[in-house]
């Protein structure tokens, strides 16, 4: 074992990794030996992440579905095989280039579904979709990519966090569940990330939209998927063995965990 992780002979399914934090996750897990399973919606992302794992000299293979429908998830994962580590990075965060959310007074049950349908359920379809394979081989690794505003709530977000802290707890409970057979799960909480959804944001680092959310980090910046690479990596891999249940942040010091 290396100090960087070696992941030789593991196979790491990432949701969502067209792009963002799933692909950084993805190239990271390449670049520690792993062979990724890359999964989008859209089959054109995938494909291009691909791409880049194998131009860099990795092993991977586009794997493309929705995670908020359990069937096409099951018969996509059981057609690519065992998964060791799941990663369930994929998420809705909201529409447009930046999310401006409502008061939960102004929602109604069609704004709801959305969140919970990704946020939520996308996590338990695959996470349901690995767990025997894991159990028969007796190892696993889930990680589940959730938000602080499911640690310490946000407001005019309601439902998106609900459905993240919904997910952070269902992981562990399969934390509980899955102790025995070798299986840890963990939840990396993030703060605000430097991504496609948000890049408008920050082409105007001292726009004042930009310098009101900063100004609640310790570290002004947002984040970037390095950042959450390395911790990743970490829980992916036998170093990690004894660490499960968790809810860890990387925030930038947006809210610090006892």
């Amino acid at each position: 074992m290396t100090a960087d992780g070696d992941l030789a002979g593991r196979c790491a399914l990432v949701t969502g990794a067209g792009q963002g934090v799933g692909r950084g996750l993805a190239l990271a897990l390449a670049d520690a030996g792993a062979e990724v399973l890359v999964n989008d919606v859209r089959v054109d992302r995938a494909e291009d992440v691909v791409a880049q794992v194998r131009d860099k000299g990795g092993r991977g293979r586009s794997v493309p579905f929705d995670v908020t429908d359990h069937e096409e998830v099951a018969t996509a994962i059981a057609a690519a095989g065992p998964v060791d580590i799941l990663i369930n990075n994929a998420g809705n965060a909201g529409a447009g280039p930046f999310t401006v959310g409502r008061a939960f007074h102004d929602t109604g049950p069609a704004d709801w579904e959305p969140f919970l349908r990704v946020n939520l359920y996308g996590v338990m379809h695959c996470t349901h979709a690995v767990l025997p394979a894991m159990i028969e081989r007796q190892w696993g690794r889930v990680i589940t990519i959730v938000s602080d505003a499911g640690r310490t709530g946000d407001r005019n977000s309601a439902v998106y966090a609900t459905a993240k802290a919904g997910a952070a707890g269902f992981i562990r409970s399969i934390a509980m569940e899955g102790g025995r057979h070798g299986i840890t799960a963990n939840n990396i909480a993030l703060g605000t990330m430097r991504t496609p959804l948000t890049e408008a944001l920050w082409d105007e680092p001292d726009s004042p939209r930009a310098k009101a959310i900063l100004q609640n980090y310790v570290i002004r910046r947002p984040g970037t998927p390095d950042d959450v690479a390395a911790l990743a990596l970490l829980l992916a891999g036998d170093q990690g063995s004894w660490i499960t249940g968790q809810t860890i942040p990387v925030n930038g010091g947006y809210s610090f965990a006892l």
